[in-house]
């Protein structure tokens, strides 16, 4: 999309680049394999492209955990080759997203490693940092998402640090003047490099509470999992004091007036608060971040219930922000298994993708969504997520969803690799990749194409106004409009056939992508997880 404002509407391709396509047969992905399948990513119809972290990295957290915020892991490959990539992307008219963690590094970090040397060393406060409590414990009762407490003991400082996530994430403190502007510098570097936007990974959570409070507990009918699951004791607390703090807003201005020194420059927060839709609204307008998405769409609950009163309620709340949807990424199991089980067919990948593109906002697509992909089941013993050891049996962790991208049906690693992946390749993803379902005018990657491309010719679909129907219970319907076209949009979430006799006047549109529907005298007919787009008067 050329022109201002090209992230209002687009569709953003998420590539995790250890699993996107390996070049020189360590097996894992590789900056040089993104550049070689940049031209399978254009004839998508996408807009941009997210490249999940690339940077200099223990891998303690595959790249979450960042050691050299300016440096790309010698596993990637160079900083030419990232230049490379951002040349053909922009040469194919593709934008490039990068991935950026501003909360915390690896404790590998050279900001950490002279932190934590001393109390009075120049580093020693750009850490959170806090003395043991009398008997030793430690100061506050603040939990890691990854399992256990959020603090790890120093005994070179004879303190406590913070890490929300692993141990080897240390929490940087955004109360320290200097942090902040050493973040917004690294930024800065990467924008004056060509990038056209950041995905910023956790924005919530830069800056914590400086009292140290202790979070209050949240009663077990309350427990719910957005990130994480519901028998994960961090979903015991109210966590009030460890992220979204007041403060962050204006960290969040300090990065707006940042991009807006660069042409048309996005940025995509993701969210997860107590509130993680009310926080979306709060942090996205003219002075904050461009969009935000939570993972209030990437949970169990699919219905169609469900799915409007979580869009409605984030359009109540949004007033000036623009909102961004995902249902797959790479922390949750992908949607075709999470909402479809284990018998998920091509018709319902192909109305999910459908789906998420004709909300209001922005879509991100995760690598393999366009091929209808469903979780891999990774043994144990294969297993690599640390969240998941951590949670074996009860959460796999998130490997299922990472394994390596299926290019072609039979040869080395489904074309991944020329040596050992760093995870399997599934049996049933052969069947389902991209060569096999180039060739198929009905697969779920022809009929991704197929959409996208329609898409981009509704105005209505992609900056609209939204307003929800009341429907029958399996159907999710509403009212795209845009530039005089008012277009009505019906999923019918089910298995089964449904009628709905409610359009006297309304003209189907024939739109590629999901099963269609029929329109006679007024009665819509939707088969099973089928999809409607029609004119209204």
């Amino acid at each position: 999309m050329a022109g201002q404002q090209w992230w209002r509407g687009a569709v953003v391709y998420q590539i995790y680049p250890r699993s996107f396509l390996d070049t020189d047969g360590d097996g894992v992905g590789d900056l040089p394999g993104i550049v070689e399948r940049l031209d399978y990513v254009a004839s998508l119809g996408v807009d941009a492209i997210w490249v999940s972290p690339f940077f200099t990295s223990p891998m303690a957290d595959f790249g979450y955990d960042i050691a050299d915020f300016r440096g790309v892991d010698p596993l990637f490959g160079t900083l030419a080759d990232f230049d490379r990539l951002l040349e053909k992307a922009h040469a194919l008219g593709l934008k490039v997203m990068i991935d950026q963690v501003l909360s915390h590094c690896s404790a590998e970090h050279p900001w950490f490693r002279e932190s934590r040397a001393s109390r009075d060393n120049p580093k020693a406060d750009w850490f959170v940092w806090a003395d043991a409590k009398p008997d030793g414990t430690p100061p506050n009762n603040w939990l890691s998402i990854f399992g256990g407490g959020a603090w790890t003991w120093e005994p070179r400082r004879g303190q406590y640090y913070l890490h929300n996530f692993l141990s080897s994430q240390p929490q940087l403190n955004f109360h320290n003047a200097g942090v902040r502007a050493a973040q917004l510098d690294n930024l800065k570097f990467w924008l004056d490099r060509g990038v056209d936007g950041f995905r910023l990974d956790s924005i919530n959570f830069p800056f914590h509470d400086a009292q140290l409070r202790d979070n209050p507990p949240k009663p077990a009918e309350l427990r719910i999992g957005r990130g994480f699951s519901p028998d994960n004791p961090y979903a015991f607390q109210y966590h009030l004091y460890n992220n979204t703090q007041p403060e962050n807003l204006g960290l969040l201005e300090d990065v707006r007036a940042l991009l807006d020194r660069y042409p048309d420059a996005g940025a995509l927060g993701e969210i997860s608060s107590e509130d993680s839709l009310a926080t979306t609204a709060e942090y996205c307008n003219d002075r904050r971040l461009h969009m935000g998405y939570s993972f209030e769409l990437l949970t169990e609950d699919r219905s169609a219930a469900y799915i409007r009163a979580t869009v409605e309620a984030l359009e109540a709340k949004m007033d000036e922000g623009w909102p961004c949807w995902a249902i797959s990424n790479h922390d949750v199991r992908r949607a075709v298994t999470r909402w479809g089980g284990e018998a998920a067919d091509a018709a319902l990948a192909k109305q999910l993708v459908a789906l998420v593109c004709s909300l209001r906002g922005s879509v991100c697509l995760y690598q393999g969504e366009e091929l209808g992909l469903p979780e891999a089941d990774v043994p144990f013993e294969k297993l690599q997520d640390p969240y998941g050891k951590a949670f074996w049996p009860n959460f796999k962790g998130r490997d299922g969803c990472r394994t390596p991208m299926p290019w072609s049906g039979d040869g080395a690693n489904a074309g991944f690799s020329a040596g050992e992946p760093w995870l399997p390749v599934p049996a049933d993803h052969r069947e389902r990749s991209v060569e096999v379902q180039q060739h198929d005018a009905a697969s779920v990657l022809n009929a991704t194409r197929a959409f996208l491309r329609w898409r981009k010719a509704q105005p209505a679909l992609v900056r609209g106004a939204i307003a929800f129907l009341d429907a029958p219970a399996d159907v999710l319907a509403f009212v795209r409009e845009a530039d005089g076209q008012r277009l009505l949009v019906a999923f019918n979430l089910s298995d089964a056939a449904v009628e709905w006799p409610a359009f006297a006047g309304a003209a189907l549109l024939e739109a590629p992508g999901a099963p269609a529907a029929t329109l006679e005298a007024g009665t819509l007919r939707l088969p099973p997880r089928g999809a409607a787009f029609a004119t209204l008067a």
